[in-house]
């Protein structure tokens, strides 16, 4: 990438230029290689948390340089009409979103510190997030769990910082640290998965798959071998409260395990295990192992397109007790159109709350569509029209309180800066 490039702000809608950021990381008489922050591997590879997504992901910011200093940022913001059918349904006007902005230092040894804090918008949706038929978890009040509604996220998503220092031209070894920061743990969160980050819909699989991607307390530290990370985190493993605005501590009594392998540039696998000390609010005196496995294929089309598509298994299992989920998503984006899809299963117990007691086990399922349309307003700004429909599939048991199989749907618009 060119002084031009960086010095012009901003690497949008393309893939990373792999073979120029192999190199050593450096700013050098005005000249700087993107790598990644964790290791000497193009920057395109880090997605949320430490998490790694395929090297040919799209690489989306505004970039400049100051001193030896890498600043970069990107936001987004949706405005979104949601509607669920049937009994347990409701309707709902909200904004989402996120803001981000990161500051990256390379040393002359190859050494690199990062810095990066999230923000978002979720907060002022209410503390009961938004209608989502046979999504679970958290709480909006502490006392009652929240059932076929979306969680609103903190407004701090992270507050982050990491150190790697380079073994050799294919190894480093890291630091990672956050209040809040993201675990080792699972794919990378929703939000910043390529294949789904289009969609203003929450998955019905976050509870089983990212929704570690918010915690308040996590240090973790790994070693990369060329296309190869082993990373262990120790992390505070309870759910966040109804208070979204604060920030909260506790001890570090939870332990994640991850094993990454990009083996191709436009692959990425990840398996994790995690055990959770007392994560839910409304249970605390119970724990929770966690197993994750999922593979991202990323690929170009043509000139201005590409392909994503991911998928991604999960277990919880307390008390005895295994509860499965899978994801299937893909977005397919051509110039400045994107379709996107995605299909969910999960083994839920949270859809009834029997007298302060989660209720029997459910398999349920969802599949939803949609299409966004952007217009560039300026160098770094996009404006979006989009919409999705979404099917939900429940068994005979619950076809009473939901009236069948319930629909659902979005009419959105977004600004988007990057």
């Amino acid at each position: 990438m060119s002084d031009q490039d960086h010095q012009g702000g901003k690497t949008e809608g393309q893939p990373a230029d792999h073979a120029g950021m192999q190199g050593m990381a450096g700013h050098e008489g005005g000249q700087h290689a993107m790598t990644g922050a964790l290791g000497p591997y193009p920057m395109a590879r880090e997605a949320s948390g430490t998490a790694w997504q395929p090297d040919s992901s799209m690489h989306r910011g505004i970039e400049t340089m100051s001193g030896n200093w890498m600043l970069m940022g990107h936001g987004l913001l949706n405005f979104v009409y949601d509607w669920q059918e049937g009994p347990r349904g409701d309707e709902k006007a909200f904004v989402s979103g996120m803001a981000m902005g990161m500051a990256q230092r390379s040393f002359a040894d190859g050494n690199v510190l990062q810095f990066k804090a999230m923000l978002s918008p979720d907060p002022f949706m209410g503390k009961s997030g938004y209608p989502l038929h046979l999504a679970s978890g958290e709480t909006a009040n502490g006392v009652d769990p929240l059932i076929d509604r979306q969680h609103p996220h903190d407004l701090v998503m992270e507050l982050s910082a990491s150190y790697s220092v380079r073994l050799s031209d294919k190894a480093s070894v890291f630091l990672y640290g956050g209040l809040p920061g993201e675990p080792a743990f699972g794919p990378p969160a929703f939000m910043h998965r390529q294949s789904i980050l289009d969609s203003p819909e929450a998955p019905i699989t976050h509870h089983w798959l990212d929704s570690t991607h918010i915690t308040f307390g996590v240090i973790t530290a790994g070693l990369v071998l060329d296309r190869l990370k082993v990373e262990a985190s120790r992390f505070n493993g309870r759910e966040l409260d109804q208070n979204r605005y604060d920030i909260e501590t506790g001890p570090l009594d939870s332990t994640a395990v991850r094993i990454s392998l990009n083996p191709t540039a436009e692959l990425s696998l990840q398996a994790s295990w995690a055990h959770l000390k007392g994560p839910e609010q409304l249970e605390p005196g119970v724990n929770q192992t966690r197993w994750s496995a999922s593979g991202i294929y990323t690929r170009k089309l043509g000139e201005d397109g590409w392909w994503s598509t991911t998928l991604a298994w999960g277990r919880r299992s307390s008390d005895g007790e295994n509860f499965d989920a899978a994801a299937l998503e893909s977005a397919i984006g051509l110039k400045d159109w994107t379709l996107f899809g995605r299909a969910e299963y999960t083994e839920n117990n949270e859809l009834l709350f029997l007298g302060g007691h989660h209720g029997p086990r459910f398999n349920v399922g969802k599949v939803s569509l949609g299409l966004i349309r952007d217009f560039r307003l300026g160098e770094h700004v996009k404006f979006g029209v989009g919409g999705l429909f979404a099917l939900n599939f429940v068994p005979p048991q619950l076809e009473a309180l939901y009236g069948g199989d319930p629909k659902g749907a979005m009419a959105f618009v977004r600004l988007k800066i990057e």
